[in-house]
């Protein structure tokens, strides 16, 4: 079996759990690819949120299945602890686990298109003014929002700055899409949560321009008239699932709802 590491080098506790990491893969009969071209079996991520969705980058891409290791703060996205390492590494390399599939998101301007796990962020440029954008659901006309910017996230997205800007939380076992405005200036103020299978078009209906992020990497930028178009994504991305509490469980468990 072979494994695809994804890790920020540079922080101590990252460097030492990466190395021992590859050691126990390889002294379970497993092998580490150091290059990006060649296809994993399955891709590891070695951080926090921020370092999973890298990965989830690259398994989506190889369409194969994505495990992190948690050394981040909150973890939603990590499925094991690094306590866990020789018993994971074990499982996995036994095929002694399953997977589940998980909702991604496409954003499209143009013929330029990215895909991501967590969300799509239309957000202002300019700091000090609001921006208006116009949202359309399968074609018919939904609300105008005066806003900082708009959030269309994945219900595992949901956990993310969708929630932070006051968005519900969704079960990823959910197929849906969650709209939600950033400090908005407007009447209707709050989160829309819709089936996955919608398309979404936003439209910049101010000259006042906005950029469009895909799980914190720039899309592109959109001036007055030009739209967005969110949907869902062609492919899932595929988690590995251990044995762990439910979402509710690990929403309780997160944010010590002791």
């Amino acid at each position: 079996m072979r494994f695809a590491l994804e890790t920020r080098a540079g922080r101590p506790s990252i460097d030492e759990f990466t190395d021992l990491l590859t050691q126990v893969i390889i002294a379970n009969g497993a092998e580490v690819v150091a290059d990006r071209e060649t296809r994993p079996d399955m891709v590891l991520a070695v951080g926090g949120d921020g370092t999973m969705l890298a990965a989830v980058q690259r398994s989506v891409a190889w369409d194969v299945p994505v495990l992190g290791f948690n050394l981040g703060t909150l973890g939603f996205l990590a499925a094991a602890e690094p306590s866990e390492l020789e018993d994971v590494v074990k499982r996995l390399v036994g095929d002694e686990f399953d997977t589940e599939d998980r909702t991604t998101v496409a954003a499209s301007i143009g013929e330029a298109t990215a895909v991501g796990i967590n969300d799509v962020v239309v957000e202002k440029i300019d700091s000090t003014r609001l921006v208006s954008l116009d949202v359309d659901i399968d074609g018919v006309s939904f609300a105008t929002y005066r806003a900082d910017g708009l959030i269309v996230a994945t219900p595992t997205g949901s956990t993310a700055y969708s929630f932070s800007a006051g968005g519900p939380l969704v079960d990823p076992a959910v197929d849906s899409l969650v709209i939600t405005p950033v400090a908005s200036h407007s009447l209707f103020d709050r989160a829309l949560v819709i089936p996955g299978g919608r398309e979404i078009v936003v439209t910049v209906s101010r000259d006042r321009s906005v950029k469009v992020n895909v799980d914190k990497t720039e899309l592109g930028q959109l001036g007055n008239g030009e739209s967005v178009t969110i949907r869902r994504g062609v492919v899932p991305a595929r988690f590995v699932h251990l044995e762990g509490p439910s979402f509710a469980g690990l929403v309780r468990e997160k944010f010590g709802l002791y």
